[in-house]
């Protein structure tokens, strides 16, 4: 009979593994064939099952076999990764760091700005039992349910591994790097147990974990469910690259994402530096890409403090201990809840916000736990025929209601400098540039290099924007794509700045006059 499939972290199907099924009427082995499948001449019933593959960690599991219900195998295979849980955290409070590795490594903790900064090592790490470095995932969908990570082998409290945060909030980074030089680092979102600056920065960990294709799904990779079978050949087997006529989001019920799982996205080599331009695909609109945000604020001397998105959903940060909300490059999924706040406050309580990004607050997600959410992509379809501007529109209001900007297709994936439509305008002062002039020409954004407008752009919505939305520059994108930047001042006090392009924050470090526009608002909002 079928007894089930198995494949690796990234649900590819792994042949040869070789499998031991035991229970009270004897023992009986079996390998999985090139599509992952198993067959036994076994009956239904309880079995323990040994799975051992060259290059994997082996495991031991206990399960049901039923037929004609195939059972979801995973190994992982050997390298190294890891992650802080909790991801996001207030000065003084503790995060377990939860790695994986085939041999030994040595842990340091880092801080990320516009220097990177060792902040002291934590240690080294080895087997004590054999390969005991080795993490286990479950079987099935664990991009919906969790790693689970340091739940086996780790009884005693002496075995958990946690580091305090320290008292200086920001970015900091984990690095791991094993006695064979493998290296791996991921972020560690540290806020202020209490406010110490007027500038709040929003770390974009939503979109990190949307973006996330750890265990097989994200929410762009068998965005609704995991498929019964596993990959052989994605050019043969995914949509989108057999169905021309395919489109991301084609239902209305999507599967959980689980944000406690490694996010190798964010890896930054070892030697980067700020300034060093961001290879990569993605890379460039996640945390390395929010790290040339944070590194530019400390090089200019603007004293902030680092939120994250979960943090600002579940309350923690209180927008009114601060004058300024920066977003960075890419805040694309947001809960309802933070935009209505986050309107209100520019609307009615004086707040002044940067959006400094592309393609943001353009579909909603809702929290199911702390440690999971679910997105609202909704039928694409819908979108399109219902003349909605975005999937947050299609639930509740277009995003440029407060941005000024939403994002279109557009431009995208294209990159090129701005021009100047106001030069007179305040936020050109001392630049030098007059109406016409490009700017913006540098940028250390590799996906898509051409300049500070691009990979994904906003515009001003004819219907949405509110009337008062100035526009100050305009991208000069093929196609009339190019990002629109953008202010709006409500009657309330507030403002809203729009640079409408992920590419924009990558130039903020490598153009002056892109730094300069920024630091021209960032010190009239304090103002």
């Amino acid at each position: 009979m079928l007894v089930g499939y198995v494949s690796d972290e990234r649900y590819i199907a792994l042949s040869d593994v070789s499998l031991e099924f035991q229970n009270a009427s004897g023992v009986r082995f079996a390998r999985s064939s090139a599509s992952g499948a198993v067959y036994a001449d076994i009956a239904p019933g309880h079995y323990r099952v040994a799975l051992a593959h060259n290059g994997y960690g082996s495991k031991i599991v206990e399960i049901e076999i039923a037929e004609g219900a195939p059972y979801p195998f995973r190994l992982l295979s050997d390298g190294l990764l890891g992650y802080m849980w909790p991801k996001c955290v207030k000065s003084g409070d503790e995060s377990e760091f939860r790695i994986h590795s085939h041999e030994q490594y040595k842990l340091e903790l880092w801080r990320y700005g516009w220097q990177k900064e060792l902040i002291h090592p934590i240690g080294w790490y080895d087997e004590h039992g054999p390969r005991a470095t080795v993490q286990i995932t479950p079987d099935g969908d664990y991009a919906q349910t969790g790693v689970a990570w340091n739940k086996f082998g780790y009884t005693s409290p002496r075995h958990k591994q946690y580091v305090a945060a320290p008292q200086r909030g920001g970015l900091y980074y984990l690095h791991a790097k094993t006695e064979s030089g493998l290296f791996f680092s991921f972020p560690w979102v540290v806020a202020p147990a209490e406010p110490t600056a007027k500038v709040a920065v929003l770390a974009s960990n939503i979109n990190w974990n949307c973006y996330n294709n750890f265990g097989g799904r994200s929410n762009y990779i068998h965005p609704d469910r995991m498929p019964p079978t596993p990959t052989i050949n994605a050019r043969l087997e995914l949509k989108r690259y057999t169905d021309p006529e395919h489109i991301n989001y084609d239902t209305e019920e999507y599967l959980p994402l689980s944000f406690d799982r490694p996010e190798p996205i964010n890896h930054v080599p070892e030697d980067a530096q700020v300034t060093d331009p961001i290879e990569g695909r993605t890379p460039n609109h996640i945390a390395p890409a929010e790290w040339r945000l944070l590194g530019w604020l400390e090089r200019e001397g603007f004293a902030y403090d680092l939120w994250s998105e979960t943090q600002f959903h579940f309350g923690d940060l209180k927008l009114d201990d601060y004058e300024v909300l920066v977003l960075g490059p890419h805040p694309e999924y947001w809960s309802s809840k933070m935009y209505y706040e986050l309107k209100d406050w520019v609307f009615n309580r004086g707040g002044r916000l940067m959006y400094l990004g592309g393609n943001g607050l353009n579909c909603e997600v809702v929290f199911l736990d702390e440690a999971t959410m679910a997105v609202h992509n909704g039928d694409g379809r819908e979108q399109r025929d219902g003349g909605f501007e975005s999937r947050f529109h299609m639930r509740h209001e277009s995003e440029a209601n407060l941005l000024g900007v939403v994002f279109t297709d557009a431009g995208i994936m294209t990159a090129a400098p701005y021009r100047v439509v106001d030069a007179g305008h305040w936020i050109f002062e001392g630049t030098g540039l007059k109406n016409g002039d490009l700017f913006g020409q540098a940028c250390l954004h590799m996906r898509v290099p051409g300049g500070a407008s691009g990979h994904e752009t906003d515009k001003i919505s004819p219907r949405f924007s509110p009337k008062n939305t100035h526009l100050l520059a305009k991208g000069t994108n093929p196609d009339n794509g190019g990002a629109e930047m953008v202010l709006h001042e409500p009657e309330g006090g507030g403002a809203a700045f729009s640079t409408g392009s992920i590419t924009y924050i990558s130039s903020l470090l490598v153009s002056e006059p892109v730094s300069r526009v920024t630091a021209n608002v960032l010190r009239r909002f304090l103002g």
